[in-house]
Formats: structure tokens, sequence, C-alpha cells
């Protein structure tokens, strides 16, 4: 009785001062209030109110984390720059009605309310729109039906269309005979095409004229020399080939892991996205009782002006590599730019317990930004896909 005349009094306050209030809330704690009462949701329902929320949750970045047990139990972990906690959403629900219960899912990719999923054994792609909590299966490539190993996060973009749209493409690109292709769905017919990429002979502008900011999409990442497709972000023009060497012997000719390393065997990981990569080096340690694999430094490269060459930008400054300085027996990561701004996860394990770190690199200001996590239980939690993304609203 007394939640309930707490929850009618607090719904009698002026709207005005409810959305003000609803203001200071993430967008889950928002979306959460449509479920309390008629009176609240259709507050949180108002054009205007919907417009200054999605205004002020386009800036948000989000880390996003899929764990998975059974396909009831699979949940999205959730964490935005603007919030102090991890959100849980559950997503099982929307998904039991196109996939049979046996199904292994893999998170690929996310961006606005749109999450992409892969089905390891019938091979489906899957789309998900978590505000309007609909499902989508998308055709199979020209390539067929692919399963989740063949899938490389820094070789593949999902682009949401417009806020409040229901529209998004997904990119990927892929060595074919040889030949650099790049492969690109279009939610609005529901269709594929493919382009093979021409060679780059000039200066590679951030901007193509006309065609917006420019998608980068790895295709080889070798220890020399790397293959990556630069297309502009509005379409409509061809994938241009990059292909990015490392100058100098700056980077020592060691073994490379890319994107996934396993503590035990190599000494330095390199994770790539949108057109940066980053350099994660480890040592050694022994304290007399055991023999460790520790992070020691963290280095941020991009592409040259003509796109021939990989150039290192920064350097993570000591006092911040300090401070994440552990030991690990797994190590994985991610890198996004966005606006000016790299963000760059490390999600290590030691002996079953997950650890998480998410730095940014403001390019411009040349400036490190540690951020730091609230911890969740992620003890004996299976790990199927993790991505940074922006661009969630209300509707």
């Amino acid at each position: 009785m007394d939640n309930h005349r707490a929850t009618v009094g607090f719904s009698c306050l002026p709207s005005e001062l409810l959305q003000s209030i609803f203001l200071r809330l993430a967008l889950p704690d928002i979306v959460r209030l449509k479920s309390i009462n008629k009176s609240i949701a259709s507050i949180v329902a108002d054009k205007d109110f919907v417009r200054d929320c999605n205004t002020q949750f386009l800036s948000a970045n989000w880390l996003f984390i899929y764990s998975k047990g059974w396909r009831r139990d699979s949940v999205l972990h959730g964490f935005t720059d603007q919030s102090d906690h991890w959100f849980k959403i559950p997503i099982a629900g929307l998904l039991m009605p196109v996939i049979h219960a046996t199904e292994d899912l893999y998170f690929l990719a996310a961006s606005g309310n749109f999450f992409l999923f892969v089905s390891n054994t019938r091979k489906d792609l899957l789309s998900v729109n978590l505000t309007k909590r609909t499902v989508k299966k998308i055709p199979p490539s020209p390539l067929g039906p692919r399963g989740t190993s063949s899938w490389r996060r820094s070789g593949m973009k999902l682009v949401a269309g417009p806020p409040g749209s229901d529209s998004f493409r997904f990119l990927f690109a892929e060595l074919v005979e040889n030949r650099p292709i790049m492969f690109e769905y279009n939610s609005d017919d529901d269709k594929w095409q493919s382009m093979e990429a021409e060679e780059n002979h000039g200066d590679l502008p951030r901007v193509f004229e006309g065609a917006g900011p420019l998608i980068f999409l790895s295709v080889v990442n070798g220890t020399n020399e790397s293959v990556v497709l630069a297309i502009g972000s509005q379409g409509n023009n061809t994938p241009v080939v990059l292909r990015p060497r490392f100058s100098g012997g700056a980077i020592e000719q060691r073994q490379v892991a890319v994107g996934f390393s396993w503590g035990n065997e190599i000494n330095r990981l390199q994770v790539y996205g949108d057109g940066y990569m980053m350099v994660v080096r480890s040592d050694d340690v022994d304290d007399g009782n055991t023999r460790e694999r520790v992070l020691q430094e963290i280095e941020m490269w991009g592409l040259s002006p003509n796109g021939r060459r990989w150039d290192r930008i920064s350097k993570l400054p000591g006092a911040t590599m300090e401070q994440i300085k552990r030991a690990y027996g797994v190590i994985m990561g991610c890198v996004e730019e966005r606006n000016g701004t790299i963000r760059a996860l490390l999600m290590s394990n030691y002996r079953g317990l997950w650890h998480i770190i998410w730095l940014s690199y403001d390019i411009g200001r040349d400036d490190w930004t540690l951020l730091p996590l609230p911890d969740f239980d992620m003890k004996g939690l299976n790990m199927a896909g993790i991505t940074f993304s922006s661009g969630l609203t209300l509707v």
C-alpha cells in the first residue's frame, strides 16, 4: 500500500518537473518508467520529452557485453559514460520466436538501437531493435551462411539510420580469390550488394567528397603490413584499398596476436578499429613463485595521410599505465573512433576472474582518460561478444 501511495503521489507532480527529473536518468531507466502506470508512460511518450531525451543521449557512449548460458539466460550488459552503474538488458524473450532453444548466439556489433547477432548452428544473421522490440533475420550474404568464427570485429561495421528510423546498413570486407571485396546489406530493400575495391593512388582524406566520414574495414592484419578498405559512410562510392606498413622497424619483429591473445604465448596484441590500431605489449614477470604475463605498455597508431603506413600517435602515460598494470591469462579488445575521440577496451581474464579497462584518447588534445567502471559479477559468465556503440535513443 505504501509503495502504491508513493507511486501515485509521484505521478501527481507537474509533468514539467517529472520530465526534468527523468532527464537526469540513463536511457534504460527511462524506458522502465513506462511500466509504472499510464500517467508516467504518457509523460515519457510526450514528443517534446522524446526530442529532448534523444538530443541528450545521442552523445552517450556505450559499452555492451553479451553473456550467455541457456538461451533464456542470455543478457546484454550495458554501461554508458553518462551513468554510474551497469544495466542488464534481457533479450532472450525477443529472440525466442525466431531461434531454436539449442542455438549458440554470438554478439557481433551495435549501432543506434540496432544489435547484430549470428547463430553458430544455423549461421543466421539476426538484427534486434531494442526500442521497437523487433527481431529480423538477414538473408545470407553473397558468400553464403557464415558461422561465428568467420566474422572479424575490425572487418565489419553496423551503421544505424537517423534516430527514429527503422533502417540500417551492415558492411564487411573479405578477400575473395585474393581480391579485396566489400559486401553491404541495406535493411530498406533487404538486399546485399558487393563491390571490388580500387587501389589507392594518392592522399586519402578522412572524408570523401559528398560521401561523409570514412568507414575503415580491415581485411588482413599481418606483422608487417595490413590491408584495409576505406569507403564513405554515406555509400554511393567505390571502396579504396589501403596497404599500410609498419615503418622503420618501430614495432619489433615478434609474434603478434590480433584482437585476442592467450597470455602464455605472445607478448604483443594488436587491436584494430576505424582506421586505428592499439598495440598492447606485455612481459613475463617472475615473483619467485609463479611466472605471469603482465601488461606493460599501450600505444595508439593511426593511418598516415596517404594510407601507406601506420604512424604512432601516442603512448599511454606511465602513471595511467601503472593504474591498469595487471597479470592476465587471456586478453581481448576493441577500438572505436567517433568525433575525434578513440575509445579502447581491454577485457582480460585471470584465474577465472574478468577485468575490464576502458580508455579514451582525445586526438586533438593528445589526452588520455581512464574511465572507472563499477564492478559487476562476471564470474562464471560465458562471454560471447563485446563492442562499443552510440546513438541509442528512446524511439
